[in-house]
């Protein structure tokens, strides 16, 4: 499959202004257990936060931005995640993602382009609805990562994302309880929770299933907190 980057926007467009693949799509890189998340529901009183997966081109090949949080942040420190954060009032989820991808990448807000919005996903540990929005910019932004947020960029050429190559299940003991975790291995990094969730939708939008194959091996990590 080609991952040029005028055919994957042009693609990507077509396909946020059908039906999204949604919560079956989500589904496939779900942390087994995953505790008080119950798909298709939105609790009462979560408050609205928003990430953009921004889409670039590297040497002509659509990429897209990842970051790793830096080690003492509250919540999910040392995780990969999509540029994001809570809406502030007034805002819609679009200019959050937006203002976002300023604040965290440097990405400039006037280049880039909204594409449509994924399905918004419940992140119970945070007490967030996320709302991913899919946009694009036509050169690689000056990428200036904030020091206080970002430990690290990743750019992510998309074939790389989509091989199965880069697909792992892991187990993880926490809490007395044992969790099968899918997830992208990208460099040193493991994508999982809910960034890997959002990315199993986005890579469906592209006809892309990240669904591990029933005997997959399961690399054993022990404690883990996630």
């Amino acid at each position: 499959m080609s991952f040029a980057f005028a055919d994957t926007v042009t693609r990507l467009r077509t396909a946020l202004a059908a039906p999204l693949p949604g919560v079956e799509a989500q589904r496939r890189m779900a942390p087994r257990p995953r505790r008080n998340w119950r798909p298709g529901e939105i609790p009462d009183h979560v408050r609205d936060a928003a990430a953009v997966l921004l889409v670039y081109p590297v040497d002509g090949a659509a990429t897209l931005a990842l970051t790793e949080r830096a080690d003492f942040l509250r919540l999910h420190a040392g995780q990969v995640s999509l540029p994001g954060g809570r809406l502030e009032p007034g805002e819609d989820t679009v200019a959050a993602a937006l203002r976002e991808a300023h604040e965290e990448v440097g990405a400039d807000p006037a280049a880039v382009e909204p594409l449509g919005a994924l399905t918004p996903l419940h992140i119970p540990v945070s007490g967030h609805l996320l709302h991913p929005i899919v946009a694009s910019i036509v050169t690689r932004p000056d990428f200036v990562p904030h020091d206080g947020e970002v430990a690290r960029l990743l750019e992510v050429p998309l074939a790389q994302l989509a091989s199965p190559s880069t697909r792992e299940l892991r187990r993880w003991d926490y809490d007395g309880l044992t969790f099968i975790v899918p997830g992208f291995v990208i460099d040193d990094a493991f994508v999982w929770g809910a960034t890997a969730m959002v990315l199993a939708e986005f890579l469906a939008l592209l006809g892309v299933d990240v669904t591990l194959p029933a005997d997959a091996a399961v690399r054993d990590v022990g404690a883990r907190v996630p």
